[in-house]
């Protein structure tokens, strides 16, 4: 029924999957994350995503952020994270309270002060001649002063928001425990948030866009574009959990898509647009070791027009996250009046 390019054989079989539970199980590219898993620091939820039925990327990649599933494009113009941020009090000085490494912010952790976008941290500096810096920082902040907010405010924590960016080496961070990140920078990405959470500057959230995941062709499990892509994620995130070590009692990561794909491969080798897929919880105090699931099976009659229903929203894990992990008074609040199910996503 479903073809045999893309299936991964049974565990015990040549290439076959790893067993998780005696129902699910890791294809070999995932196999670095066995680890976390048997250690319980990390859980898998299956069946799971963003109500809305949009197969648009650009659609669902805004519902999810903005968690505005099913309300169309509502004018919401601020994110789950940037909300929550703004309700709960900064770790420390609230200037580097969340970053996307990226040269934009996601719409997710837009709402909130202290939030950055930054493609490499040691670049983050006052730039020109050392001997005039002193000079050219008053002229700067002299030049703002009689601006309005927000522009005032912003210009007034910039320069303490450079120094203390400052103080981490990020260029010459060295991973803990014997991790190595993976070359590119999904890697280098990972490296320099443990390097800030080490440092502990106030960090709250860090946003990492991994993309070129939008694969309709040569997605088969062993050699295939998706297998090099699962790859990286796995060796990234095994990195990153052994280099935070004790640190990781205190983080919680989050892996989630805007939406899963098709259960039926195509003709070319790949699967097409779906609904529900897959989220990875790893971190200090999870409940993992398992697969969380309302798993509807793979019977025709029990999939939603070929593809794998959502039995799990999305918000009901990130929602568990911020009350038990990053005490957020309600997340209620922050997901618009939705009313979310705890999964036991935390210990």
């Amino acid at each position: 029924m479903f073809g045999t390019i893309l299936a991964v054989p049974q565990p015990g079989q040549t290439d076959g999957a790893i067993d998780l539970d005696g129902f699910f199980g890791l294809p070999q590219s995932l196999a670095p994350l066995l680890a976390p898993y048997s250690a319980g620091d990390l859980l898998f939820v299956h069946a799971t995503g963003s109500p809305d039925p949009t197969l648009s990327h650009f659609s669902a990649q805004y519902y999810m952020e903005s968690a505005t599933p099913n309300m169309g494009h509502s004018g919401v113009n601020t994110g789950w994270i940037g909300r929550h941020l703004s309700a709960v009090s900064p770790l420390g000085s609230g200037l580097f309270r969340g970053v996307g490494w990226s040269p934009m912010v996601a719409l997710g952790l837009v709402g909130s002060g202290g939030v950055l976008s930054i493609e490499d941290p040691s670049d983050f500096v006052f730039p020109g001649d050392a001997s005039t810096e002193s000079l050219r920082r008053q002229l700067y902040l002299d030049m703002y002063q009689e601006t309005v907010e927000p522009l005032k405010g912003a210009a007034a924590s910039s320069l303490p928001t450079v120094d203390l960016l400052a103080s981490v080496d990020f260029a010459n961070y060295s991973p803990g425990n014997g991790a190595s990140y993976p070359a590119g920078s999904f890697g280098e990405q990972l490296a320099y948030t443990a390097a800030a959470i080490k440092a502990d500057i106030g960090l709250e959230v860090a946003h990492i866009d991994t993309q070129s995941w939008d694969h309709h062709a040569d997605m088969g499990p062993l050699s295939g574009i998706l297998a090099t892509k699962l790859d990286d994620l796995a060796l990234g995130l095994e990195a990153f959990w052994k280099d935070l070590g004790s640190d990781l009692d205190r983080v919680t990561l989050v892996v989630m898509t805007e939406f899963g794909r098709r259960v039926e491969e195509n003709d070319s080798g790949g699967t097409d647009h779906g609904n529900g897929g897959c989220m990875f919880v790893m971190g200090g105090h999870v409940a993992g070791g398992q697969v969380i699931t309302q798993w509807p099976g793979l019977d025709p009659a029990s999939l939603g027009n070929g593809n794998v229903p959502v039995t799990i929203d999305y918000r009901d894990v990130l929602a568990e996250i911020l009350e038990e992990r990053l005490g957020n008074p309600s997340a209620q609040d922050v997901f618009l009046g939705y009313q979310p199910t705890t999964q036991g996503v935390i210990a």
